[in-house]
């Protein structure tokens, strides 16, 4: 889901500090689109501010704890049925049980998945932008979508692709599909308002710092965290005798 795969690109470029020298570098040839994206990145942030963000922080001060944690369990679960459908198109068949064990016993003894009755299984990240780099294709140029945030020309055709799979995205009552996914960007958008404190403190560039650990975090991901070492050209400099 693009809101959980923006939580994981926040959460990373928290964790990760500064080193972004030879990253910058390296995806200064993934941005053709810059001034554009700059432009839409600019236009999410100003509704964010204006109305997003104002509504998260009511939500995060008005309600009960327990009741955002039934709420996150609600959508993580729901996120597990796009996760299930991608294990098993990257061939992953153990995760693939895994995550669909999560499904069945969490929307069933876990009350539609209101309770995590299967703490005890990992939760994975898999989506049809991390399937088509599975199988090869490469991400294209970094792409800014307006809403829905950082995304590539590959990851923003494998969240069309998701929809097909996607609970929410095949209810067939219009105002009950718009509500979920209401409710869901809601949902993330205030589990992030302690981790944004961080990165606006850290970093300057909040587009390019967005940009780069977006690059870097999908990059991660198709390959499960073991992605191909980069090589930069400064390396084939010092390699030269």
């Amino acid at each position: 889901m693009p809101a959980l795969r923006f939580s994981l690109v926040l959460t990373s470029l928290i964790l990760t500090g500064c080193s972004t020298l030879h990253l910058s570098a390296y995806t200064l040839d993934k941005d053709p689109l810059e001034p554009l994206n700059r432009k839409v990145f600019v236009f999410n942030d100003t509704v964010d501010q204006a109305i997003v963000k104002p509504i998260a922080k009511g939500y995060a001060a008005v309600v009960p704890a327990p009741a955002k944690t039934l709420v996150n369990n609600f959508f993580s679960n729901l996120d597990d049925v796009t996760v299930t459908a991608n294990d098993l198109l990257q061939l992953k068949f153990a995760q693939a049980a895994s995550d669909g064990s999560r499904v069945i016993f969490n929307s069933t003894f876990g009350i539609f998945g209101l309770l995590n009755v299967t703490e005890r299984l990992e939760k994975h990240n898999e989506d049809f932008g991390q399937t088509l780099g599975y199988w090869g294709v490469h991400s294209g140029p970094y792409l800014m979508l307006p809403l829905l945030g950082p995304s590539s020309f590959r990851d923003g055709a494998g969240l069309y692709a998701d929809s097909f799979a996607s609970v929410i995205s095949n209810t067939q009552d219009v105002p009950t599909r718009n509500t979920a996914w209401a409710a869901n960007a809601l949902n993330t958008r205030v589990n992030l308002l302690e981790q944004e404190k961080v990165m606006d403190n850290a970093t300057i560039d909040r587009y390019s710092s967005l940009r780069d650990f977006y690059l870097m975090r999908r990059q991660s991901l198709v390959y499960d965290g073991e992605p191909p070492r980069i090589k930069y050209e400064d390396e084939d400099e010092e390699e030269t005798p």
